[in-house]
């Protein structure tokens, strides 16, 4: 009965959705014309995008207070953020939840238009070095970027816009919750007659809802911004610090139903450390009568520590990265019929690993042999970027854009192995069982190259309804984990670089207090990564992506509004692929689920009071590659509301999970451990004060 009530649920959703057929960008956006910057780097009316981008406003990211970047995902069409521990994630862009050391590499994280990290040293969790907590707005774009973009803009990208210093107020807000949760937000700016300063600050705690977890976090940012007669100069100068208690997955069919298991932590020893530093200025002049010169200096440095506890032996992992970069544009047109934009983007990082076990290893004899203490792998490697890129938008008629461009990019890795080379211990003396776990390639130099051409089509077929079409492809070059962490008898890994190809077609506008968003893709990707059977890391497979993105918003009165976002796919392998014995070919890829989505209902009674209730829907999906074991789908309810006591202070009150079902935030199936799950917390009650000063 449950399942038939959540399943008619579903389709009730999806009937509702699909009357946004007759007759608008994001359903997030109040105003049709919501700015957005990360398909140019500047800042430009979301009308003018040819494609799926979708916007948090500074409105919606206060109210929804997101603890883990996972609740703000789910709002979005095509977009899954699964939760691990803390503040850790897997993610998923019309693409499945990826897992192993280059999944990274699929999305590209930025914070104002900067990726986090560079391209060939993604780090699956780096969304937590982003200052969502005091950001004005965080765009997702779905599919590959825009030709400003290269790798790692595959299946999409997430840019969290940081508020500019154009104020002198101050706000502040203090909110607890349960598990000892506790968070401090506050900013204050100081505005001057040519000049601004905005200082800001992030400081949580959470205590964990299961065994020995939870985590310490802090962020902080200055910004100056400077409009001179000829220059215009913003900087910002930020630093994160996180600490975090890990606990790890739980184990057995259905472990997440036991409250009691849920709520256990096989791996209390577990932890991650990260801290990040990045600085960067944009400079802009006018250069002549129709053209402007942007440039964007940057560095950045970070350094993270954590323990794998989920591989024999739990090593530790010590990585850090220090980068200097330059972003550059010539924009000429801006605001005609005819705008181009053509830069050239160059970029220096220095990165280093190395993984270290400290106790024995447990477990058979053959895991004791062939995984020693001692130094597993210790290598730096130097990376540089270049690429030019040029883009154009072209108003053919005053109903027709066509957009264009393509980037051009290199990135090349000079490897440098600090250790002895080949599957050997420390010492360089041989493991048992034919070889040491781990390989050490000998140092050495790759480098890739690849041209990313974009060609989309915008219709205005009236005011306020729009239809596109997205032609293009995306890359990602090996990651330097792909290509230096070997396994095994590998000695070295022949990889290329993956690809994508992208079609999209869709709709979008709005009718007085209705709005929509519709799109269908289809993408193919080739030389895809995997670790074969052998433990080898190759390229050699493929797979392909389809679905639909549907977005809607409905004014039922003035008081009383609905909104909902449902996002239909199928992923699957395509090339003949071997695991446990069975081909892939035309299998699911693991972990991507069918269906999935959410909806909101906002009451507005009057202008001081806000209330919201939410449902969130994921639907069944398998487990292992094989598609021999599934997670049957899950829904639950979020309650928010917010009270304006007076025209400086506001009240404001989160009910999450207000039906307290048991869940599984993830969940999969290895060989060796069967069916295992990181548990989604039960009913958590969050409140909090907001002042202005």
């Amino acid at each position: 009965m449950q399942t038939i009530l959540k399943m008619s649920a579903f389709r009730l959703s999806v009937t509702l959705l699909s009357v946004g057929f007759v007759g608008a960008i994001s359903a997030h956006a109040d105003d049709m014309d919501e700015i957005v910057s990360t398909a140019t780097r500047s800042d430009r009316p979301s009308t003018r995008q040819a494609g799926n981008i979708d916007v948090f406003s500074t409105q919606e990211l206060s109210l929804v207070g997101a603890t883990h970047f996972s609740e703000l995902a789910v709002r979005t069409a095509g977009v899954n953020f699964a939760r691990n521990d803390g503040q850790e994630y897997l993610a998923s862009i019309r693409s499945p939840i990826f897992t192993g050391a280059g999944a990274c590499g699929a999305f590209l994280v930025a914070q104002d238009g900067i990726a986090l990290r560079s391209s060939g040293f993604c780090n699956v969790n780096e969304m937590f070095e982003a200052f969502t907590e005091q950001a004005q707005r965080i765009e997702i774009t779905k599919g590959p970027g825009s030709a400003l973009y290269g790798s790692n803009a595959l299946h999409g990208i997430i840019n969290v816009v940081s508020p500019s210093a154009d104020t002198n107020a101050g706000l502040a807000s203090l909110e607890l919750g349960a598990n000892g949760f506790a968070r401090l937000n506050i900013s204050k700016g100081w505005l001057g007659e040519r000049s601004g300063v905005l200082a800001t600050g992030s400081f949580t705690h959470d205590g964990g809802y299961r065994d020995q977890s939870g985590y310490g976090q802090q962020k902080m940012s200055l910004r100056h911004d400077f409009h001179g007669s000829k220059w215009d100069v913003a900087s910002s100068l930020s630093l994160t610090n996180l600490e975090q208690e890990t606990a790890g997955y739980i184990v057995g069919l259905d472990a997440y139903k036991d409250k009691a298991v849920a709520k256990s932590n096989p791996n209390p020893e577990a932890f991650r450390n990260a801290k990040s530093l990045r600085y960067w200025s944009r400079l802009s002049t006018d250069i002549g009568e129709s053209t402007r010169l942007q440039l964007t200096p940057y560095a950045r440095v970070l350094d993270m520590e954590f323990l794998m506890h989920f591989l024999p032996g739990q090593p530790l992992e010590e990585n850090s990265q220090k980068s200097l970069g330059l972003q550059s544009g010539l924009y000429f047109n801006e605001g005609s019929d005819f705008e181009i934009i053509t830069g050239v983007d160059v970029e220096y990082t220095r990165g280093s690993l190395q993984q270290t076990q400290a106790l024995p290893t447990q477990g058979s004899a053959f895991l004791r042999a062939t995984i020693p203490t001692g130094k597993q792998y210790d290598y730096d490697v130097d990376s540089f970027m270049v690429a030019a890129f040029v883009q154009t938008d072209w108003a053919v008629t005053p109903k027709l854009h066509v957009l264009a461009g393509a980037r051009l990019e290199y990135i090349g890795y000079d490897y440098t192995n600090n250790m002895v080379s080949g599957r050997t211990r420390e010492d360089g003396t041989v493991c048992g069982f034919g070889g040491c776990r781990y390989s050490r390639p000998d140092s050495r130099k790759d480098n890739f190259t690849a041209i990313s051409p974009k060609l989309s089509l915008l219709y205005n077929y009236d005011d306020d309804h729009t239809a596109y079409v997205n032609l293009g492809s995306g890359f990602r070059a090996p990651q330097a984990t792909e290509l230096y962490r070997l396994q095994r008898a590998q000695t070295i890994a022949d990889l290329d670089k993956v690809n994508l190809q992208n079609a999209e077609f869709g709709f979008r506008g709005q009718n007085g207090g209705f709005s929509y968003d519709l799109s269908v893709y289809a993408m193919k990707k080739d030389n895809v990564i995997f670790r074969d059977s052998s433990f080898f890391n190759v390229d050699n497979g493929t797979s392909d992506h389809i679905g639909a993105d549907i977005m809607m918003a409905l004014a039922l009165s003035e008081h009383l509004s609905v909104r909902g976002n449902a996002g239909f796919a199928r992923h699957r392998y395509t090339s003949d692929t071997i695991s446990g014995g069975v081909n892939l070919n035309g299998k699911d890829i693991d972990t991507s689920p069918h269906h999935f989505g959410s909806a909101q209902v906002n009451w507005r009674p009057t202008d001081a009071f806000t209330a919201e209730l939410e449902w969130v829907h994921m639907g069944p999906y398998f487990l292992n590659p094989e598609n021999t074991h599934s997670y049957e789908g899950h829904d639950y309810l979020n309650l928010r509301s917010s009270y304006d006591v007076s025209d400086q202070y506001q009240i404001f009150m989160r009910v999450m999970n207000v039906t307290n079902t048991a869940y599984a935030e993830r969940a999969d199936s290895t060989t060796f451990t069967g069916e295992r799950y990181f548990p989604g917390k039960p009913r958590s009650l969050y409140v909090g004060v907001r002042a202005k000063f």
